[in-house]
């Protein structure tokens, strides 16, 4: 019996709680579009990116789907091969998500919401760290 080892275990590990995290929130927005878009329009009405949430919201889901893809196919290409580079990309998108998702809670003084973001960001760190 072969056990991986701690570096493959680390990097399948963080791979697929990315996986679940991206597709999961992705699709929900995809999915639930309008109301998504309506909770997000009341969230940041009183913000400096109120007139921006219709045009950012597409562009925000289609980078946490693009980095669930990512992540997911990366995890498959791991074991199957050992390459590294398909969920290094997905993990790149993950945190860029994960930024771009923590500076508009930032700037609609959602600063608990901003906050709860953090650990999420650390696992991207880890998995882009582990990867590379």
């Amino acid at each position: 019996m072969n056990l991986l080892t701690l570096e493959t275990s680390i990097q399948l590990l963080c791979l697929a709680i990315l996986s679940i995290l991206f597709l999961q929130s992705g699709f929900n927005k995809v999915f639930d579009y309008k109301g998504n878009l309506q909770w997000l329009r009341t969230h940041f009405a009183k913000s400096p990116l109120s007139r921006s949430v219709g045009i950012l919201f597409p562009i925000l889901t289609t980078i946490e789907v693009a980095a669930g893809l990512f992540c997911a196919v990366g995890l498959v290409v791991l074991v199957m091969n050992g390459d590294t580079s398909i969920g290094l990309m997905g993990a790149q998108l993950a945190a860029l998500s994960i930024v771009v998702l923590f500076f508009g809670q930032r700037l609609a003084e959602d600063y608990e919401g901003a906050a709860s973001l953090m650990p999420y960001f650390i696992v991207c760190l880890i998995t882009i760290y582990a990867l590379g």
